[in-house]
C-alpha cells in the first residue's frame, strides 16, 4: 500500500496519506509534507521532539499536528523524517524525530505558508487516510 500521493491545486500543494490506522495516516502526511519541504529521506533522526495535543474533533487535530510541525520547522530551523504518532479519541501524542535544516545536506524544496482547511478529511473507515492542503 502506497503511504501517500502529492494533490496538486491551483496555488497549493497536498498530501493525501493512508495507514493501517488514523495514527499511522498522519504520520504518513508528516512524512509528506516535509517531502514537499525537503527531501525527507535524507533526514538523520538525530534530535526527539515530544507533541500532545487535543482537539474537539480529528480534522482539527490534523491542521493543529502539522501546524505544530511547521512552526517547529520555521521557528527552530527543524526539519523531521520519522513519526510515532499515538491517537486516543481526538488527543495526539507524538514523538518526532529529525535534525537542524543543512543546505549542503538537505535540498530546498517549497516553503509551506500554512495548513489549510480546503478539502480537509480524514476518514477512520477503508480506506483510512488523512488529507490536506497547503498554502505554498
Amino acid at each position: 500500500m502506497k503511504q501517500y500521493e502529492l494533490i496538486e491545486h491551483t496555488a497549493d500543494v497536498g498530501v493525501k496519506a493512508y495507514g493501517k490506522t488514523v495514527a499511522e495516516a498522519f504520520e504518513h502526511v508528516a512524512e509528506g509534507m516535509f517531502d514537499i519541504i525537503t527531501d525527507e529521506s535524507t533526514i538523520d533522526p538525530v534530535g526527539q521532539y515530544d507533541i500532545r495535543l487535543e482537539a474537539p474533533d480529528l480534522e482539527q487535530l490534523l491542521v493543529d499536528w502539522l501546524s505544530q510541525l511547521l512552526f517547529l520547522n520555521d521557528a527552530q530551523n527543524l526539519v523531521f523524517g520519522k513519526f510515532q504518532v499515538t491517537l486516543t479519541g481526538n488527543r495526539l501524542s507524538a514523538q518526532v524525530f529529525g535534525e537542524k535544516y543543512d543546505t549542503k545536506k538537505h535540498r530546498m524544496g517549497a516553503e509551506i505558508k500554512a495548513v489549510t482547511y480546503h478539502m480537509l478529511q480524514v476518514s477512520e473507515k477503508d480506506p483510512i487516510f488523512a488529507q490536506v492542503l497547503f498554502d505554498i
